[in-house]
């Protein structure tokens, strides 16, 4: 959230003081090494003094040097003239710092060593005579301003960049996934409808089990990021319902790495593997076929994979399942995630997901347990066949 404008202005002096605070004592103790070997024996408190009452003239009109440059010499056009501009801007500058510096402190008289009645000398005879070393400071703090204008620019740039780029993200992370729900729902309606002449028992409890597929789906709308659990439970009610469509034709097996349960994953990331592996696997084919889930949690990596068999008429190219799941992949872990589709000569395909497991599996060993052990019995999760 953005200062008000007076807390603004009390931390830019807040800032610029204390900058040349510091500074000033290094030049404090510089003039008295100076003097030192110039056999003048000045006294450090009178050099400290000098030096933080030239500082805090400096500090003074650091602020408003920053604000006007940055006020007015943003874009491209009329360069030329800001450049005469700030030139002649130099003699007001050393004006302004030198009744500051006498109004702050008394001047100082390198021979008589001692602070001199401010009667004794004005500010203009303060300009003539450090002319050399106020300019200097001027067209540093001019070029400082210069250069903290630019980086603040360019950081403001970076930010809304970075905000654009993750609502564009977001949006498209979310249209892929909106993607999901009409093509997974009609390939479900279509095997429902298989079933409606010939088998309405099943037909109606295929429906039923779809409603309540659909309604999980609705819960994790607005999750990008779900457990593996959630994500498992999800898959197994989708193959619920094409085990009723194939009956003994399909076979499924889980293999799952109990440690695994609680990583994160993106919602609806196994269902478009599973489903290809339900259609070119069992629906191209007049045999039976089986379906194997398994999960392997590693050290840093999170591995998916789920194999299949396939019929005689195999897959060419990647389908709307492959794509999807890799673009989403891309835009949640960048290149830190990876989809490996291979088939093989044994009539088999393999989709293999890898996917980062941060902080995940310490969690998961604390649940490994008796709770794991109830869930699995009550689901039939763990390494176990499943035929209907």
């Amino acid at each position: 959230m953005e200062l008000p404008w007076p807390a603004r202005i009390l931390r830019a002096y807040g800032f610029s003081i204390g900058i040349w605070s510091a500074l000033s004592l290094l030049t404090g103790w510089n003039y008295l090494v100076f003097d030192q070997s110039a056999s003048i024996h000045s006294t450090l408190p009178d050099m400290l003094t000098l030096a933080e009452a030239r500082g805090l003239a400096y500090a003074l009109l650091t602020p408003p040097i920053f604000y006007i440059v940055n006020r007015y010499s943003i874009g491209a056009r009329w360069r030329l003239s800001y450049l005469f501009a700030f030139v002649f801007g130099a003699f007001p500058f050393m004006v302004i710092c030198a009744t500051l510096r006498w109004l702050i402190c008394p001047p100082w008289s390198a021979i008589e060593l001692r602070f001199l009645d401010r009667s004794a000398t004005s500010p203009l005879q303060l300009v003539h005579d450090g002319f050399a070393d106020m300019f200097n400071i001027y067209a540093a703090t001019v070029l400082a301003a210069y250069a903290y204008g630019y980086f603040e620019r360019v950081r403001k740039q970076e930010l809304e960049r970075s905000k654009i780029q993750e609502a564009l993200a977001a949006s498209e992370l979310q249209a892929l996934k909106m993607q999901l729900h009409p093509h997974f729902l009609f390939n479900t309606l279509h095997g429902i409808s298989t079933l409606i002449d010939s088998d309405k028992k099943n037909a109606q409890e295929m429906i039923v089990k779809l409603s309540n597929l659909l309604r999980t789906a609705l819960e994790h709308s607005g999750t990008d990021l779900i457990p593996l659990q959630d994500e498992l439970k999800f898959a197994g009610e989708y193959l619920d319902i094409e085990q009723m469509r194939f009956g003994h034709r399909l076979t499924v097996t889980r293999s799952i790495d109990p440690a695994s349960l609680r990583c994160q994953v993106p919602q609806l990331i196994l269902q478009p593997l599973v489903e290809n592996a339900i259609r070119h696997g069992i629906a191209s084919s007049r045999e039976n076929g089986w379906v194997e889930i398994s999960s392997n949690l590693g050290e840093d990596t999170l591995e998916l994979r789920i194999r299949n068999s396939v019929g005689a008429s195999r897959p060419k190219g990647s389908g709307v399942g492959l794509r999807n799941t890799t673009a989403r992949l891309k835009y949640f872990y960048s290149d830190e995630a990876s989809l490996k589709f291979t088939l093989d000569d044994d009539q088999t395909a393999t989709a293999t997901l890898v996917l980062p497991s941060l902080a995940a599996k310490a969690l998961a060993e604390d649940d490994r347990g008796p709770a794991y052990e109830i869930e699995n019995r009550d689901q039939d999760y763990a390494r176990a066949d499943y035929r209907r």
